[in-house]
């Protein structure tokens, strides 16, 4: 550091870059901390509507071990969960039960579409007129997990995309964005 500055800083932050405090200070910025703590600890919410379902239970069974990346606690109640993995084919009927349990979540919340129902309307795309093509057209869809039904490792590997883009947010600006 150049001898010019070092006058003006602080004693502690002197004391840090002198290395007197050795292994035990971690100089990050809040909004990687925040972060850090949201993507290594996402509970989604006990959600599947077809097939899909099975294999959403598969990747957290022990084989694959959806909880070694921070989302294996699967809440019962929207109120408790920040992600919800649609996982099937979303009927007409089902959309509005979807909206409202997504309303109920509170913020930050996320989506994985997971498998093609929940993409664009799957095999019933074209002649299904119960079928909603595609869960993107109700709530905003973070992550989407192709397949029919897509294999446990493509729910992850979703995951691991979601947690990639929760790393890049910022929730200061956003806060001060917001405000003005």
């Amino acid at each position: 550091m150049a001898d010019s500055i070092q006058p003006y800083l602080p004693e502690e932050i002197k004391a840090i870059y002198e290395g007197r405090y050795g292994d035990n200070v971690i100089i990050t910025s809040v909004d990687k901390i925040l972060n850090w703590a949201k993507l290594s600890s996402l509970w989604p919410m006990t959600f599947g509507l077809a097939c899909c379902a099975i294999e959403m239970m598969a990747a957290s069974a022990s084989r694959f071990d959806i909880d070694r990346f921070g989302a294996g606690v699967f809440r019962p109640s929207p109120r408790q969960s920040d992600l919800m993995i649609v996982a099937g084919t979303v009927t007409m009927k089902m959309a509005d039960r979807i909206k409202l349990l997504y309303d109920q979540m509170p913020e930050p919340k996320y989506v994985i579409a997971m498998g093609s129902c929940a993409t664009c309307g799957g095999p019933y795309w074209k002649h299904g007129y119960h079928v909603l093509k595609g869960v993107d057209q109700i709530v905003p869809v973070d992550v989407y997990v192709p397949g029919c039904p897509p294999r446990p490792e493509a729910l992850l590997d979703g995951l691991l995309k979601l947690q990639q883009k929760i790393r890049r947010e910022s929730h200061i600006r956003r806060k001060v964005e917001a405000s003005v």
